[in-house]
């Protein structure tokens, strides 16, 4: 897994790529979000559209971010999910995470 990072007004667009199965990439990903709901940045948009294949280490470093981020008053939601949307279905956590089809759909619902 990699991830980019940039910044939409106040809204940090998190890019991530490849395959999610946890470790360093991991850490690092919750050590950004917890970075800039310190600066007070606090929306968030991760942008999956570039994700191959995501395991339940995957799922669960979603779900922190997502609780991490509610518990600081923020909004995180997801863009692009279309390759990962069974494992989000399956799991029911599909009605967990607000989701839009596109990068900007997510950008503009801020």
């Amino acid at each position: 897994m990699k991830f980019t990072d940039t910044f939409e007004g106040n809204v940090a667009i998190m890019e991530v790529s490849g395959k999610i199965m946890g470790g360093d990439e991991t850490t690092m990903f919750h050590g950004k979000i917890h970075e800039y709901i310190n600066n007070n940045k606090k929306d968030f948009v991760i942008d999956l559209k570039n994700v191959d294949w995501m395991n339940s280490v995957g799922l669960g470093m979603l779900i922190s971010a997502l609780t991490t981020v509610k518990n600081a008053g923020g909004r995180l939601v997801l863009a692009n999910i279309t390759k990962i949307e069974s494992i989000l279905t399956i799991t029911r956590l599909i009605s967990v995470f607000e989701h839009y089809d596109s990068q900007d759909e997510a950008l503009k619902s801020f």
